[in-house]
């Protein structure tokens, strides 16, 4: 049972990798979604606590921090990170 495995390097976005549609801002909202989370998983934030800083409502902030962003706009993901970054500075 040898079965041939391709291999084909990543171009360094997964989300262009996949063939999807406006890769490079899945991308740049994929990383603000994670320097968001880190800085509050960081800071031991609440669930309520990060929703009321960020101004949006609790299930909102649970998709964000499951990563479903189909919701939030690049802006919008900026101005959360200026927000907790604001409140509890950078965590690394």
């Amino acid at each position: 049972m040898n079965e041939e495995i391709n291999i084909q390097k990543s171009s360094g976005n997964v989300f262009a990798d996949l063939g999807l549609a406006n890769p490079d801002e899945l991308l740049v909202k994929a990383e603000l979604a994670r320097k968001i989370s880190r800085i509050i998983t960081q800071n031991n934030i609440a669930q309520v606590e990060a929703a009321q800083l960020l101004e949006i409502e609790e299930q909102k902030f649970s998709a964000l921090m499951k990563g479903k962003l189909s919701g939030f706009s690049t802006e919008r993901l900026f101005r959360f990170l200026n927000a907790v970054l604001l409140r509890y500075g950078n965590c690394g």
